[in-house]
């Protein structure tokens, strides 16, 4: 079944499993799974930039008034975790606070795209099979906008991903 459907599904899955030490082995994962996911090694068409859920779907939200299509977008069940497909090589340089990184060296569960998955993590945005990805500065940039529009709306602890704002201690004046 992970060789059928439209030929964009086809191409995103090509693409995916180009990554995968052994593309007919994730293939076949993907179609014994019962979450329809495998492990991919991210680093080598692209790294992961990993969002707390109360950030990530808003700053997808922006890339989506600002771009006509981002990069792929993972999502996990519970919507705690957004993560967006950026470039090989932004891992290693990202900096951010609440944001994790996976790049060279790491794994990323990736569901089938052409699948709804039962559990896990799901795309918001499928791969299109073409390589899209969503560029680190756009992404930096809708993260600032989100965040602003969620501090205008008093709830700036969603884009730390539910934490409150750290206290800063007691204010010596002189």
């Amino acid at each position: 079944m992970t060789g059928t459907g439209a030929p964009g599904i086809r191409s995103a899955v090509e693409w995916l499993v180009s990554v995968a030490p052994e593309p007919d082995a994730c293939r076949w994962e993907w179609e014994r799974n019962p979450h329809g996911v495998a492990l991919l090694p991210a680093g080598r068409r692209w790294d992961v930039l990993i969002l707390p859920g109360g950030l990530g779907r808003p700053a997808l939200d922006v890339l989506t008034r600002l771009l006509d299509r981002p990069g792929p977008v993972l999502a996990d069940l519970g919507d705690a975790r957004t993560g967006f497909f950026v470039p090989p090589g932004t891992a290693a340089r990202w900096l951010g606070t609440g944001v994790r990184a996976a790049g060279s060296g790491t794994w990323v569960v990736v569901p089938h795209p052409g699948r709804v998955t039962t559990g896990g993590v799901r795309w918001l945005v499928p791969p299109d099979g073409t390589g899209t990805l969503t560029d680190p500065a756009l992404l930096e940039r809708a993260m600032h906008e989100a965040a602003g529009e969620l501090a205008a709306r008093g709830r700036p602890e969603e884009a730390l991903g539910g934490l409150p704002p750290a206290d800063p201690g007691p204010v010596q004046r002189s």
